[in-house]
């Protein structure tokens, strides 16, 4: 099982590799701006899968949310830090290498995240596709290098 390291740097060289794809492709063509964005989508769903034990990966994980949240405190934007607050609450009901690392998760999870925007604040979905494949993808690196995509 890797670390944190190898989970983040699968997720940057594929992430990276599939958004230089789409562009190069002209699928999709992000502002630079757009594509850190899409590429930080891309590492936090590589390591959401081990929030749930203690990790560096977890320790990485909530420290940037942390930093998110005071952000988004700062700037006062305080029901999006309620939201963040809230979700990042959640992989401590569930235990290690269970729902979390299943494809159906992989799905889920980044999903529930990106429709609390459309929810709360009226966001058309269209705009968040590109972030939630980007979510999905970073899940996905994440299973297949541990070798739990099944």
């Amino acid at each position: 099982m890797p670390g944190y390291k190898v989970h983040i740097a699968g997720a940057v060289l594929l992430g990276a590799g599939v958004l230089a794809a789409v562009n190069w492709l002209a699928w999709f063509r992000p502002e630079p701006w757009q594509a850190l964005v899409l590429m930080g989508c891309v590492v936090l769903g590589a390591l959401f899968p081990d929030v749930d034990t203690d990790s560096r990966g977890q320790k990485f994980f909530y420290s940037l949310l942390l930093i998110i949240n005071l952000t988004l405190m700062i700037l006062g934007y305080y029901r999006w830090a309620a939201i963040l607050g809230f979700l990042a609450m959640l992989p401590v009901v569930a235990r290690h290498r269970g729902f979390i690392h299943t494809w159906w998760a992989m799905l889920a999870i980044p999903l529930a995240v990106f429709l609390l925007p459309v929810i709360f604040y009226n966001v058309p979905w269209q705009i968040l596709i590109p972030y939630y494949l980007a979510s999905v993808f970073g899940y996905f690196t994440h299973l297949i290098l541990d070798r739990q995509l099944a």
